[in-house]
C-alpha cells in the first residue's frame, strides 16, 4: 500500500489544499490520516483534503509526493475512485 499526496494547488478558504489518497486500501488511508492529525471531516468520498502547511509533514511521515495526474491515475487503478456521478448519489 502507498499513500499518495499531490501538490497543494487547490484554493479554498484562503489557502491552498492538496489531496491525500491510498492506492489500495481506504482503511489504511484513514489510519494514516488519523496518525498524522488529519481530521476525519477532511475526508471526501475517496481522498482527504489537506492544507498546504501539512504537506511537508505528511511527506516526512511517508506519503509519496506525486503530481495530480499521477494521483488520479493511481486512484482510478486502485478501484477506490468515486466518480462525480457517484458523489451526487452518495451522502
Amino acid at each position: 500500500m502507498t499513500i499518495l499526496i499531490d501538490e497543494p494547488r487547490w484554493p479554498a478558504h484562503g489557502r491552498l489544499w492538496a489531496h491525500l489518497v491510498s492506492d489500495s486500501d481506504i482503511e489504511e488511508l484513514h489510519a494514516f490520516a488519523a496518525a498524522n492529525g488529519i481530521p476525519r471531516r477532511g475526508f471526501d468520498h475517496d481522498h482527504y483534503d489537506v492544507p498546504e502547511n501539512a504537506h511537508a509533514r505528511l511527506v516526512a511521515a511517508g506519503a509519496e509526493p506525486v503530481d495530480g495526474h499521477t494521483l488520479v491515475r493511481r486512484l482510478i487503478a486502485s478501484g477506490l475512485r468515486v466518480t462525480a456521478r457517484e458523489r451526487r448519489v452518495r451522502p
